[in-house]
């Protein structure tokens, strides 16, 4: 049975890239359905497919997987290459999956993903500065130990899948990650990316706290969404 995942907006839904990209990297089938954010708080709308009220949710036969890792973790028991298969490259990746799952709180809240936009980006806050730091030794040491083009070192893993949220928000705020900047450029050529930055272009809709978060983290200087 081909699994069925529910993902949210191409432009703001960072959490729904993940699963999507890594399923899509790794040629695992999938319905793609779109649940599209229509109001700031989703949640009641969401509860009536969703058990969390959230999306990514994977649905696999009778079973729904909530969450991006824990989409992650049910595909990594049932394919291959979810995981590096050097254990080194392996415990890396699955150490950057969980600190970017439970951590970098300032970089979601101050460069909030919008994929269609360049944005110049006012001063940064202590605490986003300390996560771009973080980012770039993230991106560096990965690069660096497991020798690329992917983080953990030839094969694209959900290491990358969940960092590919942040190459967008590199892009969209001009944000240096050093060396990184290599695996960002890798990532956002990536064949899937190219499609959902497509389809991100292309949608019509606008959601209004996404837009005033937007507005809150800088100035717009380009706009190339339809």
């Amino acid at each position: 049975m081909t699994y069925t995942l529910i993902t949210a907006n191409r432009n703001y839904s960072s959490w729904s890239l993940r699963p999507w990209l890594l399923m899509r990297a790794l040629g695992i089938p999938f319905e793609d359905r779109l649940e599209p954010f229509t109001r700031p708080d989703n949640y009641e709308d969401f509860r009536r497919f969703s058990p969390t009220g959230q999306v990514p949710l994977l649905i696999d036969g009778e079973r729904k997987v909530p969450d991006s890792l824990g989409i992650m973790l049910y595909l990594a028991e049932r394919h291959p290459g979810v995981w590096p298969a050097d254990e080194e490259a392996r415990v890396f990746a699955q150490g950057a999956v969980a600190e970017m799952h439970g951590g970098f709180g300032h970089l979601r809240g101050d460069c909030t993903m919008n994929v269609g936009v360049r944005v110049r980006p006012k001063p940064m806050s202590e605490g986003l500065r300390r996560n771009v730091t973080r980012v770039r030794e993230i991106f560096e040491s990965g690069l660096d130990r497991f020798g690329g083009p992917w983080l953990a070192g030839a094969e694209f893993s959900a290491a990358d899948a969940f960092y590919a949220p942040v190459a967008f928000r590199v892009r969209t705020y001009g944000l240096d990650v050093g060396r990184g900047q290599a695996w960002v450029e890798q990532v956002l050529a990536h064949p899937a990316m190219r499609q959902w930055e497509a389809e991100a272009l292309a949608e019509t809709w606008r959601e209004e706290s996404h837009e005033a978060e937007l507005a809150a983290a800088g100035v717009i200087t380009a706009d190339y969404r339809h």
